[in-house]
């Protein structure tokens, strides 16, 4: 296995004096050197062919001894130097410190087709910045990080990818819902990947202790890597960074308002520098469509990360970063000019996006209040939002009478569409039906663009517990099924009509499909 490794972050940024793999409070560096724990008897469970491609890595290759050793942190590969990465944050709207890397160990970078990528494994043992923790992960959380990071890039949302997931061979103590009802579970290895894993909290942290030094050189490293096109660094630079990085915050988060899903853990040490998606926790796809819905127990009360707050958290969080990154310009205007961009811009994306999931091409001057009459009907009675945007494309103009029955697969609890529902969601269709006359494309056209935004497949929860419940019984068979099913999220697959259905019932409370902590 012949890697074009090409280390940057180790090499160009500071690193912790100290080598010894102690918990502590680590100053003037960015990372810290250490060695994954060999775990007792790795395998593979699952791999991603695509994924390895990127990294020119054969498929054959994927079953070999090395790959295993490798990517289960059983070895390090010739001439790397592990480590883990430095990073403070803000925690539930809370200044937290330190983070830094708990449970992951950076491997290597790789540089195939001119693409960088940055490998790292979720769940190789301690680092400087574990804290209390173990620096493990179970079977459980990985199975979930492992699906939904290549279920999320094939929906075309902005994410981290994932390479492998390894059972480690070991068991893990693991209080599940914090509820001091600890018990061991199997533990898991993934192989996480993505251009970098730079966070917000990286900057929050050097900023924080009036590093202006390290920060500096940070804010360079990550223009000249990951945003060259910006030029040499200079003040004028740093801002158009931060201008570049709240863009694609904004995109990130209005992908995740199209699918419906929710990350749950939105604090700014879980804030990629590039816009993606990363640390898949306790996420979780709306089933009823629901503003207030978050997938978090520890979120369940103040509901701070909860699904129509994902705008206004990302903006907040944008904030942090701009206080961060303010020594390197010592001017407030030209963030704020940014951060109210993001406000303007958020309308109005959001705005085209929502005509894109109704199959609007044309821009109206009330569609705003036919998407906002639309989001009181669906909160009238529980109506899962993916079937009801999926199946709307299935709806002919001129055939308000049979409006209903075009959708109702949707409804939880089809007895309540009556009376005043019923009347608010005729009055909606007999509008939507209105403002489609203004298109100039016709029923098909119209059904197969937004079948192109609208999925007909997530990763729902209880999708995800199905396929844990199998491996905790060592049979890993529906993690395949439900990878290979989620890398075509918007094809019909008939094959797969089942996962087309809503939340069963049993799954309504269940742990795991319902709720989860930030164990999950």
């Amino acid at each position: 296995m012949q890697l074009k490794i090409k280390d940057s972050f180790n090499k160009e940024l500071p690193s912790d004096s100290n080598l010894e793999n102690t918990r502590r409070q680590v100053f003037n560096a960015a990372h810290s050197y250490v060695i994954p724990k060999v775990p007792s008897n790795p395998k593979l469970v699952h791999a991603s062919e695509e994924m390895a491609s990127n990294l020119g890595i054969g498929v054959e290759e994927l079953k070999s001894k090395e790959f295993l050793e490798v990517f289960s942190g059983a070895k390090v590969y010739p001439k790397t130097k592990p480590y883990a990465m430095a990073y403070a944050g803000h925690q539930f709207g809370n200044w937290a410190g330190q983070l830094g890397d708990g449970r992951a160990i950076n491997l290597f970078e790789i540089v195939n087709n001119e693409t960088r990528w940055a490998l790292q494994l979720k769940g190789a043992g301690e680092t400087p910045y574990s804290r209390q923790g173990d620096g493990l992960a179970v079977l459980r959380s990985s199975i979930r990080e492992y699906l939904c990071s290549e279920a999320m890039h094939h929906l075309g949302v902005p994410t981290t990818r994932a390479l492998s997931l390894m059972s480690s061979g070991d068991d893990v103590l693991r209080d599940m819902l914090y509820d001091g009802n600890a018990e061991y579970e199997k533990g898991a290895i993934v192989c996480r990947v993505a251009p970098t894993f730079i966070r917000f909290g990286n900057f929050e942290l050097f900023a924080s202790r009036q590093d202006t030094k390290n920060l500096k050189i940070l804010a360079d490293y990550t223009i000249k890597y990951f945003y060259p096109e910006l030029g040499k660094p200079s003040k004028e630079t740093y801002i158009k960074f931060f201008g570049e990085v709240a863009d694609r915050t904004l995109d990130m988060i209005i992908h995740w308002q199209r699918v419906g899903f929710v990350h749950g853990v939105m604090n700014t040490d879980n804030m990629s520098i590039l816009g993606l998606t990363i640390d898949y926790g306790p996420y979780g796809w709306l089933e009823g469509f629901d503003f207030g819905w978050t997938p978090n127990t520890t979120d369940s009360q103040n509901k701070r990360y909860r699904f129509g707050n994902q705008p206004n958290i990302a903006l907040w969080n944008l904030l942090q970063l701009a206080n961060a990154l303010y020594p390197l310009v010592e001017e407030a205007s030209p963030f704020e000019e940014i951060l109210n961009q993001y406000k303007t811009n958020f309308e109005s994306r959001s705005l085209d996006m929502m005509r894109s999931k109704l199959g609007l091409q044309k821009k109206e001057d009330n569609d705003l209040k036919l998407i906002n009459n639309l989001e009181d009907c669906l909160l009238s009675s529980e109506t899962d939002m993916t079937i009801f945007f999926r199946l709307l494309s299935d709806y002919k103009k001129g055939k308000v009478e049979n409006a209903l029955g075009t959708i109702e697969k949707a409804f939880y609890k089809p007895e309540q569409i009556k009376g005043d529902i019923l009347k608010q969601w005729k009055g909606w269709f007999k509008a939507y039906d209105q403002r489609l006359q203004m298109e100039e494309v016709d029923d098909d056209g119209r059904k197969e663009k937004m079948n192109l935004v609208n999925p007909k497949y997530v990763l729902r929860n209880y999708m995800a517990q199905l396929a844990i419940d199998k491996a905790n019984n060592g049979d890993y068979s529906l993690i395949d099924d439900l990878f290979q099913l989620l890398k075509q999220p918007y094809a019909e697959q008939p094959k797969n009509e089942k996962w087309f259905t809503k939340r069963p019932d049993w799954a309504r409370h269940k742990v795991g499909c319902s709720m989860l902590s930030c164990s999950s």
